[in-house]
């Protein structure tokens, strides 16, 4: 995977775009969107850009405020590219959404979740997210089955029991690569995954087991999100 890929996703919203260079979050509202796939050439450019105005013009939108945004965006599109390709995670079904679990962890989960916090944290604050990542797909090689619901959550229990120990910030982007990296340790895959919503704008990090989302707190996090990059086992 090429460590200046920007990576997106397209919602009803709008899309938001990841770059891996710099670990740079983007939000598009839906007219920038439609320009992501703006052609290079100008006049292909142009008429794309026209196209566009009248689309959202006969809406009700003012066309010399659209073309005006549309020119804009597509500027700063330009720059933020600056000719890297753009990855589209293809849409999938929507996954159900677990809430945080009781389950005490195992002993054995509790160790390897110390380890893969002591990892997490040290890759976070050490190292640019694009190595971040390259990190998170070697540790997805390491042998092992795709993890199961229970299996996930006993992980994530044991994460977060090892988190209470640590004086600084825990997360979301440090909780979900502890509990795939730890999850690696004992022959376990998670898939990792980095997404954003909109309305309000925000970015997030989750795990994921046979299509579930796992331990989400449900008075503080809405859903759903747009996955954006994923690492790992899709569980199905």
């Amino acid at each position: 995977m090429s460590s200046s890929r920007l990576h997106a996703a397209r919602g009803p919203a709008g899309a938001a775009l990841l770059d891996l260079a710099t670990g740079r979050w983007t939000a598009l509202d839906p007219i920038a969107a439609t320009l992501l796939d703006l052609p290079a050439a100008a006049p292909e450019r142009a008429a794309a850009i026209k196209d566009a105005t009248a689309r959202w013009a006969a809406t009700g939108a003012d066309p010399d405020r659209v073309r005006a945004d549309l020119t804009r965006a597509a500027a700063e599109l330009d720059r933020l590219r600056a000719g890297r390709p753009v990855h589209y995670l293809p849409a999938g079904p929507p996954p159900t959404v677990r809430s945080v679990s009781t389950a005490r962890p195992a002993l054995r989960d509790r160790a390897t979740a110390g380890i893969g916090l002591a990892c997490a944290l040290l890759f976070l604050t050490a190292l640019p997210i694009r190595h971040v990542v390259t990190a998170a797909h070697l540790a997805a090689r390491l042998p092992g089955r795709p993890a199961r619901v229970q299996g996930a959550d006993a992980v994530l229990a044991a994460v977060r029991s090892a988190g209470t120990w640590w004086p600084g910030r825990v997360a979301c982007l440090e909780e979900s690569l502890a509990c795939h990296l730890a999850a690696a340790l004992t022959g376990r895959r998670l898939q990792w995954v980095l997404g954003a919503r909109f309305a309000p704008h925000a970015a997030h990090a989750w795990v994921e087991a046979d299509r579930h989302v796992i331990g989400q707190d449900e008075h503080d996090r809405l859903w759903p999100y747009l996955p954006i990059l994923t690492v790992g086992d899709s569980n199905g």
